[in-house]
């Protein structure tokens, strides 16, 4: 299994920039990269200060600016600073066309720019496995981005991260209250190998230091093996000490949902955006989150590597102890 063991801290403290800091893989990738020693400069949109309410690394420097304006960027965010290396964490919050190209594609351009203005040598951008078969526009919006890092000339990587704890966790309180879990079709036709925030901020950080990980498109999932919506089901309910019981929905319906919305979508503009976040639904509904072989266009669990120690069990087990509560925002299956 990859990234169990420790990688060696062979690189000297590094002044980095990051990106989509407010998020909890932001935050946690804010404490892994202080944790090595290096300073962050970390971006908030503007206004978030005061509303942020989180806990931050000792000396982290904190600083508004928009990261959608190349001029605010540049002005509020770089101030023609010299910084070594940008970690991007950031992401697009509803996967919508038009929130997509402008977060996803054209932030992260005017990232770029500004970077190797201000002397960057290395760039370190989360993305997404299910880029690998872009069929949504957020998918396209950073598969888009990514060619540009890798044709930039910086050093980079670019990690292509499974399911997050977080995008999981939404029927918790729904199987506490004593319903059944919710699963499309029979509950196997996807599987992921989830990874927690903890985890995943420690692989981001670690890019800067470790030189096989440098200029290369990175698969990643958490520790384990690739466990289904039913095997998630089956977990849930023995944590709360309950008989699993399911429902299934079809997979026709969200079929029939995405072609009633893409027809309105013609006469009425804003249900495009509707109909896109149901084609986000039906592909997670149909598609698994491990690597795929485009020999074959299966998924593969052996494929996919792991790092990390721990699992949906333990980060399920936390939530209902009541130790952690998950912020999903857009990550919410349910």
């Amino acid at each position: 299994m990859l990234g169990t063991d420790i990688v060696p801290r062979t690189s000297l403290p590094q002044r980095v920039l990051l990106l989509g800091a407010t998020g909890t893989i932001g935050r946690a990738t804010a404490q892994a990269l202080h944790a090595r020693g290096h300073e962050v400069v970390g971006l908030l949109r503007p206004g978030r200060r005061a509303a942020a309410g989180m806990m931050w690394p000792p000396g982290m420097v904190l600083r508004e600016a928009d990261v959608c304006d190349r001029h605010s960027l540049a002005r509020d965010g770089l101030r023609g600073e010299r910084f070594d290396a940008v970690v991007s964490c950031l992401a697009s919050r509803t996967g919508a066309p038009r929130d997509a190209w402008v977060v996803d594609h054209d932030a992260h351009v005017h990232a770029l720019a500004a970077a190797q203005d201000a002397g960057v040598r290395q760039f370190v951008l989360l993305s997404a496995i299910c880029v690998q078969k872009p069929l949504l526009a957020f998918q396209q919006a950073r598969l888009a981005f990514e060619r540009r890092l890798i044709d930039s000339g910086l050093d980079y990587s670019i990690v292509r991260a499974t399911a997050f704890f977080k995008s999981l966790s939404g029927q918790v309180e729904r199987v506490r209250r004593g319903k059944p879990f919710l699963v499309f079709g029979d509950g196997r036709l996807t599987a992921c190998k989830p990874i927690g925030d903890d985890d995943l901020a420690d692989y981001l950080a670690d890019c800067l230091s470790d030189p096989a990980r440098r200029n290369r498109v990175l698969a990643i999932g958490g520790p384990g093996p690739a466990i289904t919506p039913r095997e998630q089901g089956d977990l849930l309910c023995s944590l709360v000490g309950r008989t699993p019981r399911f429902r299934q929905v079809p997979v026709a319906m969200l079929d029939v949902i995405v072609a009633v919305l893409g027809t309105l979508g013609r006469v009425v503009p804003p249900l495009v955006a509707k109909a896109e976040l149901a084609r986000i639904g039906r592909y997670y509904a149909t598609e698994s989150m491990l690597v795929l072989d485009p020999a074959t266009g299966r998924y593969s669990a052996d494929a996919t590597p792991s790092t990390g120690h721990r699992t949906l069990a333990d980060h399920y087990a936390r939530l209902l102890r009541g130790e952690v509560v998950d912020d999903r925002g857009a990550h919410a299956v349910f």
